[in-house]
């Protein structure tokens, strides 16, 4: 008979433990999956309503402090489309719901070389085709504000975000990053609510209609429409974060499709100004389709 403490039974006593360790952390794995991605689901849909200022508006505290009921009562207001990000059009081909830009970028098919001379975000290629998020009360046809999903290399990571338009389309409501691994207390201030405060209200394009938001090195210029104060210590996730504003906005990112956009809110009848998040004094913007 084989001794309890012999070399065979500690590797067999050994093999087993690591197989059954194994099994409980992979059906932990499964079982926990569709939590995760829902958990996920629901960071995502936060980061938008805090770019739009929604849940400040309408309960006075940000989205990641209201239950997950209240998330999807507010996300009632959030619809998305998919757009060609070549020429602006809306793509009505692929669904919406199913459709995961980042799963496509690797697929030289349906994404395209990223090449920047002026705001390079640092990323190699981007899809073609992107969702965008209308903003509308339940119930009305206007467009308050429009969310546009961002990303760039910051220092160390991929940051990802949304950037969030009032309906002229020129006045920047919020950003907001959901994914990032940049420095905590450095460059991980894109997440500190007092900075990201201050995106609200600035201009997204100068007066040649050219992308000039900008994060500044130190403070910002006393009454610049542009910038915002810079993150101490973090030159370059502020600058990884110029440039990918400025990147998206541009003609290489979603510039045809606001363009497009614009042409259909300035032609659409104008209407009633309707109490709310914070929008432009201009026309009543409406969405086709």
């Amino acid at each position: 008979m084989q001794r309890r403490d012999s070399i065979g039974n500690t590797i067999l006593v050994a093999l087993v433990l690591c197989v059954v360790c194994s099994l409980a952390v992979s059906a932990a794995a499964v079982v926990l999956r569709p939590i995760q991605a829902k958990n996920k689901q629901l960071d995502q849909q936060r980061n938008i309503l805090d770019a739009t200022g929604l849940a400040m508006g309408e309960y006075g505290k940000p989205a990641s402090q209201l239950s997950a009921e209240k998330v999807a009562e507010l996300y009632e207001w959030i619809s998305e489309k998919l757009v060609n990000l070549e020429d602006g059009s809306y793509n009505t081909e692929i669904d919406p719901e199913t459709y995961d830009p980042r799963e496509v970028v690797d697929d030289k098919a349906r994404s395209v070389e990223v090449v920047a001379e002026d705001y390079n975000p640092g990323i190699g290629r981007r899809e073609k085709v992107a969702k965008v998020f209308f903003v509308k009360r339940p119930g009305e046809d206007r467009i308050r504000q429009i969310v546009l999903p961002v990303y760039g290399k910051g220092l160390w990571s991929t940051m990802y975000g949304y950037l969030a338009m009032k309906s002229d389309l020129e006045t920047i409501q919020g950003l907001t990053f959901y994914e990032h691994g940049e420095t905590p207390g450095l460059g991980g201030e894109v997440d500190n609510p007092r900075w990201k405060q201050q995106w609200e209200g600035k201009l997204l394009f100068n007066d040649s209609g050219q992308p000039a938001a900008k994060v500044s090195k130190g403070p910002a210029p006393p009454g610049n429409p542009y910038s915002v104060d810079g993150l101490s210590g973090a030159t370059i996730t502020s600058n990884g974060v110029t440039n990918l504003i400025n990147y998206w906005a541009g003609d290489d990112g979603y510039g045809p499709f606001m363009k497009k956009l614009r042409t259909e809110l300035n032609e659409a009848p104008a209407g009633e100004e309707t109490a709310g998040v914070s929008t432009s004094t201009g026309p009543q913007p409406t969405l086709e389709g």
